[in-house]
């Protein structure tokens, strides 16, 4: 009775509430992504002619660079704000204004509509960030590796050898 009322305010679970069942896990952060980018390619697909060739173009070229860095990042790994800029790009700032976009009247779709141009103009502002983040993480690997050299060439060049023979 004392362990319910304590347990009752500081959320412990009781015993018929689960006890001994694990919480079910959650997708870790490149699952995620990789879900995000098949749903966001998916719904493209499905958009089909709903969308202006313009629009589709855009959507093809960000989906050709990011489709890659996600796969690079899960082999590599990244810093913590490249993921998050990665996951928030297709859990987020595509998929939302696409929405948005499509649930537009066809009519306000057309390929010089006011909408087309706007949108088209925020899927080249996620596209330029897009290779942008794809530039940093590859780079970022690059001088991982240079830095690396350099420790090594430090450590076991041949002035470390020499030193070590006095």
């Amino acid at each position: 009775m004392v362990a319910r009322f304590f347990g009752s305010l500081f959320g412990t679970p009781r015993p018929e509430e689960g006890a001994g069942q694990e919480p079910a896990a959650e997708p870790d952060d490149d699952a995620r992504v990789a879900e995000a980018l098949d749903g966001l390619r998916s719904a493209v697909r499905a958009a089909g002619r709903e969308l202006p060739g313009l629009i589709s173009a855009q959507l093809r070229q960000i989906d050709d660079v990011l489709q890659p860095l996600a796969e690079y990042i899960k082999a590599q790994d990244a810093s913590t704000e490249q993921r998050v800029l990665l996951e928030a790009m297709v859990v987020d700032y595509i998929p939302t204004p696409l929405k948005a976009y499509l649930a537009l009247p066809e009519e306000d779709r057309g390929e010089d509509s006011r909408a087309t141009a706007m949108f088209a103009e925020q899927l080249q502002i996620l596209f330029d960030t897009a290779q942008d983040l794809n530039h940093q993480v590859r780079s970022g690997a690059i001088t991982e590796l240079s830095t690396y050299a350099r420790f090594l060439d430090d450590k076991f060049g041949p002035s470390m050898l020499t030193r070590g023979g006095n």
